[in-house]
Order: C-alpha cells, then structure tokens, then sequence
C-alpha cells in the first residue's frame, strides 16, 4: 500500500472551499457527459458491456480530447457497441497486431493495443468480467488500481496501462469514478464494494497546477503521491465524495475560474 503524504492545511481555505462546492455543482450534470470519453459506456448496453467499454475508453484517454474521443468511437463502432462481446471474440484482431508497429494514436503503437486487447480478453475470459477481476483482488480504490497495473505489466501492456503507480495513473483513476460513484449524472456506479471514499482524484499535469495554485498541493508533478494528498485535500471539502471535487478541478480549467480564485 502507498504512503499517503500528509499536507498541512493553509490559512484562507474556506473561500477555495466555497468555490470548489459551486463548481462540482455546476459541472457534475448530464450535460458533462456529452464531451466526455464517458458517454462511450453510459451508451454502452448491459453493465458488463458497460465495464469493459469504460476501461479501454479510459486507457485511451490521453493527449487531445477530440482526437481521443475519435479513436475511442473508432473502436466502439467497429465493435458494433459490444466492446465486451468484440473483445472475447477477437474481433479487434482486424484492427491490431503484434507485429504491427504503426501509430494508432500518439504514444499507442497498434502492437501495444494488441497486447493490450489479448490481456483484457483473458482477464474477462478467467472472471467473467472486470468487475470479478476487482472484487478478487482489491477492496479499495489505490488497490484495485494497483491490481490492474501489475495484471497488465505482466503482457508489456504500457503505456496503454501504467505499469506501476509511480505516476498518477490518471486514466485508471477515472476509470475507477466511473465504476465505483453512485447517483451521478456521470458516473457508473456499478462497482458497489468499493468505498468511494477510497477513490483517488485523476491527476495530470492541468489538474496538478491547478491545486498547487490554489494551495491544495505543494508540488505541481502528476505522482501517486501528489493524487493522495490532492484527495486528502478534497476529503475535508467533501467528506464522502471526495472525487465529487473532480469535477470542480474539471470546471477550474474549462471556465477560467482559477485566475478569479482568491489565493490562499
């Protein structure tokens, strides 16, 4: 289990605080979903359809937001919308292979998605679904997200998954909101057994200078260590949602919010 920083409150919170609350309620609605890689699996039918759709829409969650949502729809349409069903069939062999060194998408060559396709049919061929993989290995957040990391290492996966929680693991962070909060107008909640309070914040390198400008973090780098800490911060503004703040950080980089924020 990782270390989790302790990170000294700062004087002036109560007005980040404040600020934070408005803009998880602003931005947390079905509107959100609209432009967001989630509305793959809220489209998605069945709810182990729905699980397997939201980690290979999170694993290619990186770089330019249209550019990802394309190569995301690219899939779920050659899938026929039945990314579970496509995956265990192999169907996603007409479109990768190991020998295969082209780009797919920026860092993604189509020999690491082979692999990474291979991996995730076996694991829902050995359990039946993501969501048994989980619940047999982890019964939090950061150890799920571990369990996954190591599962797919083994196949020499990365990047599509981390190959270890040295870095924020942004994309499986987000996966892990998707599956485990309940009564969003975004999120999945599917995967009951998990504590959401276990969560960790998806952090990258926007999300990270955000909070250290706002004095929610000391350091601006998108580490593991920097995400516990982060939703330390947000556990004492949302005592049992702290990823409810995710969407706060979300608002802070899409409106401008952060250049009005009083400084702590």
């Amino acid at each position: 289990m990782l270390e989790t920083p302790y990170v000294p409150a700062k004087s002036g919170m109560d007005d980040v605080a404040a600020l934070l609350r408005r803009l998880a309620d602003q931005y947390e609605t079905a509107a959100f979903v609209a432009d967001d890689p989630v509305r793959f699996p809220r489209a998605a039918k069945g709810a182990v359809n729905r699980e397997t759709t939201a980690f290979v829409a999170a694993a290619l969650s990186y770089g330019s937001r249209p550019q990802f949502l394309a190569k995301i729809g690219e899939i779920v349409s050659a899938s026929g919308g039945d990314v579970h069903g496509w995956t265990l069939a192999g169907g996603w062999r007409a479109m990768f292979r190991d020998d295969d060194m082209s780009c797919f998408y920026r860092i993604f060559p189509r020999s690491k998605m082979a692999k990474f396709f291979a991996t995730l049919a076996d694991v829902l061929r050995e359990n039946g679904s993501l969501g048994a993989f989980a619940k047999s290995v982890a019964t939090d957040g950061v150890g799920t997200v571990e369990a996954l990391c190591e599962r797919f290492r083994e196949s020499g996966c990365a990047p599509v998954v981390p190959q270890d929680t040295a870095s924020a693991c942004k994309r499986l962070c987000m996966f892990m909101r998707w599956m485990v909060r309940t009564g969003s107008p975004v999120d999945l909640g599917l995967w009951s057994w998990i504590d959401r309070r276990t969560l960790v914040v998806p952090l990258d390198v926007h999300v990270a200078q955000q909070a250290h400008r706002l004095g929610l973090l000391y350091s601006k780098a998108p580490t593991m260590q920097s995400a516990l800490g982060l939703t330390l911060r947000l556990a004492e503004i949302f005592p049992d949602d702290p990823l409810k703040g995710d969407f706060a950080l979300y608002g802070l980089g899409i409106d401008g919010a952060a250049a009005a924020a009083p400084r702590p």
